[in-house]
């Protein structure tokens, strides 16, 4: 659903609609006010100069409510979304958008906290899975995991890097007192004569364990079994 309020008819021009409340000398709109647009929308907070401005509470028919800032009619600042399907953002916007760092509770409970740019989860953040417990920390790129992050359970976690939500490449798992280092790569599928380079469905990704060390400082970067050995050997002697 849009979560921007309606414009059309927030103005005198069309002598349509309720407005109680302050104008400034020109006659407009001007300081705390009350509007009811002819969609069913309500709006109570300020005005200046005829447009939504500072501190407000967009009531939607549909029964959406926005409680915040607003900048020339826009949400712009802080401010707190109810959406219709019961989930809720809190945080920062950006003319309409939800940008900065905010906090997006979803319908079944997971919960996303982090930044976001033009209504998407972008930068760093912290995605918590109500049904499993789990949660993902790391990097977003347009809405989706990217770049190195870690996926926390309760018994171990997943550290590496993420394409299009997916671990990929080098990484390891994290247990109490050793980690297993290993990598991700797709699975060998079985393909029809003639679909060779074709695009089929997405592929299946398969865990390639390589050794089982000590616990090591997860700087970002994939630390070779080899690696490890070297610094194991170095710090007995």
């Amino acid at each position: 659903m849009s979560d921007v309020g309606s414009d059309e008819f927030d103005d005198e021009r069309g002598k349509l609609g309720e407005y109680d409340g302050g104008r400034n000398g020109a006659g407009e709109r001007h300081g705390a006010g009350r509007a009811v647009l002819p969609n069913g929308d309500v709006y109570q907070g300020g005005y200046e100069s005829g447009r939504r401005h500072g501190q407000g509470t967009y009531c939607f028919k549909n029964g959406a409510r926005y409680v915040g800032d607003y900048y020339q009619n826009m949400k712009h600042g802080h401010g707190t979304f109810y959406y219709p399907d019961g989930s809720k953002y809190e945080g920062l916007w950006v003319e309409d958008l939800r940008q900065g760092h905010g906090l997006y509770t979803y319908p079944n409970g997971d919960a996303y906290e982090g930044e976001w740019l033009h209504h998407m989860r972008h930068g760093q953040g912290i995605y918590n899975y109500q049904e499993t417990v789990s949660k993902y920390k790391g990097s977003w790129v347009n809405g989706k995991m990217e770049s190195a992050g870690e996926y926390i359970h309760s018994n171990n976690r997943y550290m590496g890097n993420f394409v299009n939500n997916n671990p990929s490449g080098p990484g390891k798992y994290v247990f109490d007192g050793c980690e297993q280092h290993g990598e991700y790569r797709p699975a060998e599928q079985d393909r029809a004569e003639g679909e060779w380079g074709e695009s089929g469905s997405p592929a299946i990704l398969k865990w390639i364990p390589k050794c089982v060390t000590e616990l090591t400082l997860w700087t970002g970067t994939h630390t070779s079994c080899a690696e490890n050995d070297r610094a194991s050997a170095e710090a007995e002697n």
